[in-house]
């Protein structure tokens, strides 16, 4: 089951020749959703061959750089004939200048749109076998996080202790591993816990959107597969990233290391550093063990499972 992220846009407030505004994809077992949507992400989105079936569009705050192209890429699902709702969610208080947003060409959308706002804490979108949480962050207008959360999945089944209590090759696995207890031939009553180990975790991954480094990003999800953190300046701006309500790539390094981090992706780079990134490189892998990177627009992440993969009773 495919967890994959496409970095549509990097850059920071102001784009660059190489870098677009805010905005990711990501593509989960034929779901796709849509994190900020920075000028121009509708060309990236066809530019990178995501396609525009978005379903929910998450918007962490709104700063021209990571909502200006919401109205492009109406338009062009409207082009599309898109019939498909699309919800888009916001922070607390953010609906009205959204909904004016939406319709800043002058036309109602012929597919419906639902916005609704989130705030720290909220299930954003509850799917069947994960959900998106809003959490704070810290910023200089209204703004939250996303953190996308997979459940807990099934434990592995051990076919060979089954097959040595006697469970004969068949349904009866299956049942067993969906946690009914199944009955032999003999009158013997096998047990899930008898076949099946422990639950194992799904696959997770963070985006704060614009903010300075909060104990927030490091709760919202307990070791995340992937981070992705503002770190728009390097150490020569600390005191600027302050002032902006930014981080460095040294501070979201800290971040992800805080957080038990597996990856880390350092994301809206100002356009003071176009075309170098080793600094940021540099700096955050002083305090953090992971890998770490500077994705480039379109640069395309499959997240793995924690354990390297599933196994269900047939394999």
């Amino acid at each position: 089951m495919p967890l994959r992220v496409t970095f549509l846009g990097t850059a920071g407030a102001v784009p660059t020749t190489d870098r677009n505004p805010s905005s990711l994809f990501v593509a989960r077992e034929g779901e796709q959703l849509l994190f900020d949507a920075g000028e121009g992400t509708q060309r990236q989105m066809m530019r990178f061959g995501t396609g525009f079936s978005v379903s929910h569009l998450f918007v962490t705050h709104l700063h021209g750089d990571h909502v200006l192209g919401i109205p492009g890429l109406i338009q062009t699902m409207d082009f599309n004939d898109r019939e498909e709702p699309l919800a888009i969610h916001v922070p607390h208080g953010t609906r009205r200048q959204i909904k004016s947003l939406v319709r800043a060409l002058g036309n109602r959308p012929t597919f419906p749109i639902r916005i609704s706002e989130v705030g720290p804490g909220d299930v954003a979108y509850r799917a069947d076998e994960y959900e998106v949480r809003a959490f704070a962050s810290d910023h200089d207008t209204r703004s939250v996080g996303y953190a996308l959360v997979e459940d807990d999945r099934k434990g592995r089944f051990d076919r060979e202790r089954a097959e040595e209590l006697g469970v004969p090759v068949g349904p009866k696995f299956s049942r067993l591993h969906a946690g009914e207890s199944v009955e032999l031939e003999d009158g013997t009553i096998v047990h899930p816990d008898e076949v099946v180990g422990e639950a194992r975790p799904g696959r997770s991954l963070v985006y704060t959107g614009d903010t300075r480094p909060t104990a927030a990003t490091v709760e919202a999800a307990a070791e995340p597969d992937l981070l992705i953190h503002d770190a728009t300046f390097a150490d020569d701006r600390v005191e600027r990233a302050s002032d902006t309500a930014h981080s460095t790539a040294r501070q979201a390094a800290e971040i992800a290391s805080r957080a038990g981090a597996r990856r880390l992706a350092l994301m809206h780079l100002s356009s003071r550093y176009a075309g170098y990134t080793d600094d940021h490189l540099a700096e955050a892998r002083e305090v953090f063990d992971g890998e770490v990177f500077v994705p480039s627009d379109g640069e395309e992440l499959e997240i793995p499972y924690p354990d390297g993969g599933d196994v269900s009773p047939d394999e």
